[in-house]
């Protein structure tokens, strides 16, 4: 059944990734990934107990680039997706999907260089 699903993320990346500088925080070594940035709202409870809505940065990357990245190392998607913002890598988890190829979802954080 998972082969159903074989080959969707790379499809999904080069219709919907964009290339993202990626530099790794060991090396320094910039290199460019093709990947799949978005900045989606997430409902959070705030100090007074009300409901704040806030937005989450995130990178989807294919499977074979996880076994690259690390917390730490510094993201910065094209320009149209990220208004040239630069990220820090926070964790990276599998999306769930049972595909060979599936993304996986890396959390970022906002930095100031």
């Amino acid at each position: 059944m998972t082969a159903l699903f074989d080959g969707m993320a790379g499809i999904l990346n080069s219709v919907f990734g964009a290339p993202a500088l990626y530099t790794p925080l060991n090396s320094g070594v910039g290199l460019t990934v093709q990947g799949v940035f978005r900045s989606d709202p997430v409902e959070v409870i705030g100090a007074d107990g009300h409901p704040v809505l806030i937005t989450t940065p995130t990178f989807r990357v294919p499977r074979s680039f996880v076994a690259v990245i690390q917390k730490g190392d510094l993201v910065a998607p094209s320009v149209r997706a990220a208004s040239g913002k630069t990220f820090k890598v926070l964790n990276h988890l599998p999306s769930g999907s049972p595909a060979g190829d599936a993304f996986f979802l890396c959390e970022l954080e906002e930095v100031k260089l």
